[in-house]
C-alpha cells in the first residue's frame, strides 16, 4: 500500500475456502522492533505459525493481517530518556494528533477492508508485542470504538490516555515478570487503573518470562475463543 512517498507492506492470510461475498473476522498483528523492514516477511516471524495451524484455521476463519512497519519509524510515538535517580532507560508515550505514518496508512487499509464488504466492522481485532503493543495502545486509545477486543504483549503507553479511552474495550493484557526491555510495571499500573472502570479486562504475567512474553500468550488455549467471542 502506497500514499505518495510513503509505503506500507503486508501480508493477509484469507480463511480456507473463502467466499469472497461473505464478510469475516479480520485480527490485525503488529510485530515489533526486531521484525521492522522492507522485506514484507519478517513481521510473520512471532505468530504467523499460530494462523496457520489447522485447527485454528478450521475454528476460527478469519482475515489475519500482517503488517510490516518500515525500519526508520514507529507504530506509535514514543520517546526514551534516562531517568537521573536510577540511570535506568524510562519511556514516555507523548500524544499526536496527527498519528505515525505506519499506524496512518493502517488504519485506512483496514477501512478498505471494511468498505469492500469482506471484513466485518463488528469483529475487528488487534494484537501486538512489544513495539506492537506500544501501538496496538495507540489504535485503542485513537479509535476505541472501533475495535471488538485487543491483546497487547509486553507493550506500554500513555496511563492517563488509555484509562479515559479504554474502560470499554475487551483487553487481554500479557507480559512478563522478568521484562528488562519493557518494564512490566507500565500494563500492572495499567491493569490496577483499568479493572475497576473496565469489566472486559484481563491481566496475565508470567513470572519466568522476560521480554518474550508472547510465546506463552501465543500458547494460551483462551486466547483465540476469548478475542472470537467479542462483537462491536
Amino acid at each position: 500500500m502506497t500514499q505518495g512517498n510513503d509505503t506500507l507492506r503486508y501480508r493477509i492470510l484469507y480463511p480456507q475456502n473463502y467466499l469472497p461475498q461473505k464478510k469475516y473476522p479480520l485480527i490485525i498483528f503488529l510485530h515489533g522492533s526486531g521484525e521492522s523492514g522492507i522485506d514484507n516477511e519478517n513481521q510473520l516471524v512471532h505468530g504467523g505459525d499460530l494462523f496457520l495451524k489447522k485447527d485454528v484455521r478450521e475454528k476460527f476463519p478469519a482475515l489475519i493481517l500482517f503488517p510490516q512497519c518500515p525500519p526508520d519509524s514507529s507504530w506509535s510515538y514514543y520517546e526514551t530518556e534516562i531517568d537521573t535517580a536510577t540511570h535506568n532507560e524510562k519511556l514516555n508515550f507523548p500524544y499526536n494528533d496527527q498519528p505515525a505514518y505506519p499506524e496512518r496508512m493502517l488504519k485506512r487499509l483496514i477501512d478498505s477492508l471494511i468498505e469492500t464488504g469482506i471484513a466485518d466492522k463488528e469483529r475487528i481485532y488487534l494484537g501486538g508485542l512489544s513495539l506492537g503493543g506500544f501501538g496496538t495502545y495507540d489504535l485503542l486509545i485513537r479509535y476505541p470504538k472501533y475495535f471488538a477486543a485487543a491483546f497487547p504483549i509486553a507493550g506500554a503507553c500513555n496511563l492517563s490516555l488509555m484509562v479515559k479511552k479504554g474502560r470499554h474495550i475487551p483487553i487481554w493484557i500479557f507480559h512478563g515478570t522478568r521484562d528488562d526491555v519493557v518494564d512490566p510495571s507500565f500494563d500492572r499500573t495499567l491493569y490496577m487503573k483499568l479493572k475497576k472502570k473496565n469489566k472486559e479486562l484481563r491481566y496475565t504475567e508470567y513470572p519466568d518470562a522476560n521480554h518474550n512474553s508472547w510465546d506463552s500468550a501465543f500458547a494460551e488455549p483462551e486466547l483465540l475463543p476469548w478475542l472470537f467471542a467479542h462483537h462491536r
